[in-house]
């Protein structure tokens, strides 16, 4: 063979090559495993995220509910004692209520204190927001996963199509890639408990 004749033979087969579809084909399985990483990353922000705002919400409530809790305890024991003329000379019944007067002093400053910081008491803002956090999470991971299935397409496409096919077949011997489905138990939301 003469050297022209190789030299228009690595010509056609560079041309055969750059034509068969290897490097999309790579590029391709490359973007699916990404997004499949994507999905996987929705999951993860879902599983750190939420049981922490769960336990935010849950520990305002509960300081929301001691505050109120304090008060109306307090306001009970002034209410039940009785403020007669003889309770200046009852030295114990003295005590008694200036102890129950000034449980209800520590209980409404403290209720002034979140009041003041707080004009409105935050558990149920807390609530909203969680709420709205779920909500974007759950969003977040159905994107991830639409995305995931939009590049498992495109892979699978690009193995089966002609001429990419060849090369699959010839060279890398890729499977097709399952898109994302949901098992049984997924068709069920996720239940928040307090």
């Amino acid at each position: 063979m003469n050297k022209n004749m190789m030299m228009l033979m690595g010509v056609l087969l560079v041309s055969l090559l750059s034509g068969c579809g290897y490097n999309s084909i790579q590029a391709n399985e490359e973007a699916v495993t990404a997004a499949w990483g994507n999905v996987e990353s929705a999951y993860q922000r879902r599983n750190d995220l939420i049981p922490n705002l769960v336990e935010v919400v849950k520990g305002y409530a509960r300081h929301e509910a001691e505050t109120l809790t304090a008060v109306t305890e307090a306001r009970a024991k002034v209410g039940s004692l009785n403020v007669g003329k003889g309770l200046v000379s009852d030295p114990n019944a003295l005590a008694a209520f200036q102890k129950a007067q000034g449980q209800m002093s520590s209980a409404l400053s403290r209720l002034m204190v979140v009041a003041e910081k707080y004009p409105d008491l935050k558990a149920n803002q807390n609530f909203l927001d969680l709420q709205k956090q779920l909500e974007g999470t759950e969003n977040r991971i159905n994107v991830a996963r639409e995305r995931y299935n939009a590049t498992v397409q495109t892979f699978n496409t690009s193995i089966r199509t002609f001429p990419n096919s060849l090369t699959n077949s010839l060279l890398l011997h890729l499977q097709r890639k399952e898109p994302f489905k949901a098992d049984e138990a997924a068709k069920v939301a996720p239940k928040v408990k307090f």
